[in-house]
């Protein structure tokens, strides 16, 4: 019922502009790209990622180029804050080959697809990931913005390279729908764990304010399934499992039917029943 509620939704153009190139470009890093340890990284199609649900369930077409290890900085600027997106990108396909950023590919295909019904974007579980690890060779963009406490960069850094995605998709002219994907806890019983993930969504929801972007809820969408298993996602079969006792941090193909559920379920609730006709096409005409 959503996925048919949706399609209601994403039909305000006519049917003919539905068919001239792509629909949906989702962004992101390897939750959207789909990334398996257990799987070869030598062929893209083998990874499947939420985004490519979202567009099965919309009947839409997707354009999918998420990077693993894509952080805020690496996404704006080719020298910006990457955790291994470039060396991956340099030694494996992805699923949508391109040079330069994630950003100019984004606005490059906004630009030449003025019909686009949807935008997708998951992002800065890398900028953690990276920091933890110290400040490398990389130049941080906008103006070298770097801070060793945590919290305060995903207060400050992460929230502006953010905003400076979300204008510069808007910049191009793209009024249609943008939402970001949050994530879900690796285990929902872990205080520190849940803090950390809180932390990260904190900076996407606070950057998505100001820019008419909608916000799905991993940490939502995860939560009922991991409290069966005591919180834990692992156990709850939500993460892909690497031992009897361990799991990746990547969703299993039940964790990211629910993520892809969320972005369903985030637009259809974006457009009232009553009165359908004021989202139905917020792209530029």
């Amino acid at each position: 019922m959503l996925s048919a509620l949706v399609l209601f939704i994403l039909a305000g153009t006519p049917a003919t502009a539905m068919s001239e190139g792509h629909g949906y470009l989702a962004l992101g890093d390897s939750v959207a790209f789909g990334t398996n340890p257990l799987v070869s990284p030598s062929n893209a199609n083998d990874f499947t990622g939420y985004p490519d649900i979202v567009a099965q369930r919309l009947n839409i077409e997707d354009v999918n180029v998420a990077c693993p290890g894509e952080a805020t900085g690496g996404f704006i600027d080719p020298t910006g804050l990457d955790n291994l997106c470039r060396p991956y990108r340099a030694a494996f396909p992805l699923h949508v080959a391109y040079t330069g950023t994630q950003l100019a590919f984004a606005t490059n295909f906004l630009r030449n697809n003025p019909r686009t019904r949807l935008v997708t974007l998951n992002l800065d579980a890398n900028d953690l990931f990276r920091l933890t690890i110290g400040p490398g060779p990389d130049v941080w963009p906008p103006s070298g913005c770097f801070v060793a406490n945590l919290v305060q960069y995903f207060a400050t850094c992460a929230v502006q390279n953010l905003e400076a995605i979300f204008a510069a998709l808007r910049a191009t002219g793209y009024r249609g729908l943008i939402v970001a994907v949050t994530y879900y806890a690796l285990n929902y019983g872990d205080a520190a764990g849940v803090f950390g993930t809180h932390l990260l969504n904190s900076a996407m929801i606070t950057a998505a304010a100001g820019f008419g972007v909608l916000v799905a809820s991993g940490f939502d969408a995860f939560a009922p399934v991991a409290a069966t298993a005591g919180g834990n996602s692992c156990a709850a079969g939500l993460l892909i499992r690497l031992s009897a006792t361990t799991c990746d941090v990547h969703p299993t193909p039940l964790g990211r039917d629910l993520l892809a559920g969320a972005v369903v379920a985030t637009i259809a609730a974006s457009c009232p029943a009553a009165s359908p006709i004021g989202c139905l096409d917020r792209s530029r005409s």
